[in-house]
């Protein structure tokens, strides 16, 4: 992967892509997963929702996926002059395991949701062939899935999910089974497909340190029910390389992330 130029902070303007209101979600055996969970989500912004187990991050992914309706509240799509649109932009979601076919090679799992699509054969082929050069996997075309690594595996996953080009990509925890070597490489490749490409991330992860050095914003979520309890700003440039994990600045945020999901906790305790 090539250098990147600087891009954007969180402090920058970005016009809403997303905007959740009020949304709220009752699973049918009563439990009240997510309660008045409301925010924005700006055009090629970073977005990390951080909480413990149980605090809603996955099903509020998978609400703005369209893969669950809310149980109350809305969830709009705008268009760039902040009108609501009739259709969702091209979404892809990135699983916590890669869920890949096992059957199948790694060309013919990339080039899944373009065949589903009906694409034409060459196109699609193409275009998972760019897919997996982004990721670092030009040459594993005709390798199957029990003869990559983990972290390969999950490189497949997003390649993927980028082969359908889309404008927003949803990923829930999809490198915290990984060792921590892949899991920082990985960080760092997919910071560089996001100042590339320009697509929207919301990212679900329950480590401080992986939200402090990928995101413009972090949520924080607190349990139960699900609800929003703090909503911070990373206004660090980007690149961010390495060296930011062992800055003053990285370890000033990594205490200010944690003392407010320690506050969204003792907010539970104390209720």
């Amino acid at each position: 992967m090539g250098n990147i130029a600087a891009f954007p902070t969180a402090a920058q303007s970005a016009a809403p892509l997303l905007r959740v209101q009020h949304v709220s979600k009752r699973f049918a055996n009563g439990t009240l997963a997510l309660c008045d969970v409301s925010l924005e989500l700006g055009r090629g912004q970073f977005v990390s929702l951080l909480g413990p187990s149980g605090c809603g991050k996955s099903t509020l992914l998978k609400l703005i996926s369209g893969l669950g309706g809310a149980s109350a509240g809305s969830i709009e799509w705008l268009d760039a002059n902040g009108q609501p649109r009739a259709r969702r932009p091209e979404l892809s979601f990135v699983f916590q395991e890669p869920t890949l076919m096992p059957w199948a090679t790694v060309l013919r799992n990339v080039t899944l949701p373009l065949r589903l699509s009906g694409l034409a054969r060459h196109e699609t082929i193409d275009r998972a062939r760019q897919a997996l050069a982004s990721v670092g996997l030009s040459g594993f075309e005709k390798t199957y899935p029990r003869e990559l690594s983990g972290g390969m595996k999950m490189r497949v996953s997003i390649a993927r999910a980028l082969v359908t080009r889309p404008q927003i990509l949803l990923m829930d925890e999809p490198f915290a089974a990984l060792d921590e070597i892949t899991r920082l490489r990985l960080n760092d490749d997919l910071l560089e497909l996001w100042q590339a490409e320009g697509f929207s991330v919301v990212f679900v992860t329950h480590s401080v340190f992986e939200s402090v050095f990928l995101s413009q914003r972090i949520v924080v979520m607190a349990p139960r029910p699900g609800r929003i309890s703090a909503d911070l700003h990373i206004d660090d440039a980007y690149p961010r390389s390495r060296s930011f994990r062992t800055s003053v600045a990285y370890a000033a945020h990594c205490d200010e992330v944690s003392a407010a999901l320690e506050a969204g906790m003792a907010q539970r305790r104390l209720a």
